[in-house]
């Protein structure tokens, strides 16, 4: 192995740059542009908001929240990192944070409350990473933060229709309110299978609770067949029945090779374009044109348009809107309509790389030909979701 490095002098403090690392076996420059598999982990962008008690993805993108009988939904958040930190003074600013809710009866055997993080298969299956040999490694590393001193497991698992295999690896005890950073170097297996494309080849999830249902005796840091009830090993209830107990997450990277590398930084408008693919949340405004459409009045009572994405997306993504009113402005504009009545009519919902997404809706008080835009008569959101 070799490196390139360089010194960068500021003031009285000398520090050693590395400029590349190369394995002369693989040929693999380890701090290649792109090595970060993770979408958004730094936690900067969150299309959907910023808090909510929704389970699912709601705001911080790429990441979201699964829970089984739980007695009251945990709040996701986006969040601030103090500026006293070590993170922060490595570069994030923003956080995953999930505070429990009051658990009031107690720690039930079939209770769950997971972070969830997906991958396309392709994306590893193409990552360089030989994921059929147990001498080829890619190297999970976060920084995380528990109110409650506790160990904690995270699952990587290999989703396939013909079989789900599970590995398990585990944060050690925490100290309580410290962030800390985690570092796991994950080997390859002879079976593992990550040919599905654009379907969910790699899935990660940070267990904050798991009820004995789907807990015993796993062994850690081994791939296996995933056996739903057997998960992760037993754990610690603490962290759950500790009512308000909070738990955050950022600096998430997985990249190829054995060895982690700084958490790779790109430009916020980049990793926004990266999580677009998955969804594209346009935040709509009172009087203001929705500028990415194209529509046309079909008849008297119906008018005909297409939303396009600002990226290709993952499948054909799903529409969906707060209830809001807007209008098709034209030569003479229509009477309002709810944003959520917009109905799917055509598309490229057949071709594998989505680029619009054709809709009708009826209205009145136009006139059949005129082009036009469609403009808010109200504040919300519209989404379209293309998540694994």
């Amino acid at each position: 192995m070799s490196q390139t490095k360089a010194q960068l002098i500021s003031g009285t403090a000398t520090q050693d740059l590395t400029v590349a690392t190369i394995d002369a076996n693989t040929a693999n420059i380890t701090n290649r542009q792109g090595r970060n598999l993770i979408i958004n982990g730094n936690m900067q962008v969150a299309q959907r908001g910023t808090s909510s008690t929704e389970v699912g993805y709601h705001t911080v993108d790429r990441f979201r929240t699964q829970t089984s009988s739980v007695d009251e939904n945990p709040t996701q958040a986006q969040f601030d990192v103090n500026s006293l930190t070590n993170p922060y003074k490595l570069g994030f600013r923003k956080a995953y944070k999930i505070t429990n809710g009051n658990q009031t009866s107690g720690a039930g055997a079939g209770d769950l409350l997971r972070i969830v993080h997906s991958i396309e298969a392709q994306t590893i299956d193409e990552s360089g990473w030989n994921v059929l040999s147990g001498t080829s490694y890619v190297t999970l590393s976060f920084w995380v933060k528990s109110s409650v001193s506790q160990n904690f497991y995270v699952n990587l698992i290999n989703v396939h229709p013909a079989t789900n295999k599970n590995y398990v690896i585990e944060t050690g005890t925490l100290s309580a309110n410290t962030w800390t950073k985690i570092t796991k170097t994950i080997p390859g297996n002879a079976n593992l299978d990550f040919s599905t494309g654009v379907a969910e080849g790699l899935r990660l999830e940070w267990n904050l609770f798991r009820g004995t249902d789907t807990t015993g005796t796993r062994p850690l840091n081994a791939w296996a067949d995933l056996d739903s009830a057997d998960r992760i090993p037993n754990m610690d209830s603490t962290w759950y029945t500790t009512n308000n107990a909070t738990f955050e997450l950022t600096g998430v990277q997985l990249e190829v090779g054995s060895t982690a590398t700084d958490f790779e930084f790109i430009p916020f408008a980049d990793n926004l374009r990266a999580c677009q693919r998955y969804c594209y949340v346009y935040n709509v405004t009172t009087n203001n044109f929705i500028g990415n459409t194209s529509l046309f009045a079909n008849s008297t009572t119906a008018v005909k348009g297409a939303f396009f994405f600002p990226v290709t997306m993952r499948t054909y993504p799903t529409y969906s809107a707060d209830s809001f009113n807007i209008r098709f402005r034209a030569g003479n504009s229509s009477s309002n309509f709810n944003a959520n009545s917009l109905t799917h009519e055509m598309g490229d919902d057949l071709t594998s790389f989505p680029r619009h997404w054709g809709f009708t809706v009826s209205t009145s008080s136009i006139t059949g030909g005129q082009a036009g835009l469609l403009q808010g008569q109200a504040s919300g959101q519209i989404r379209f979701d293309s998540e694994i």
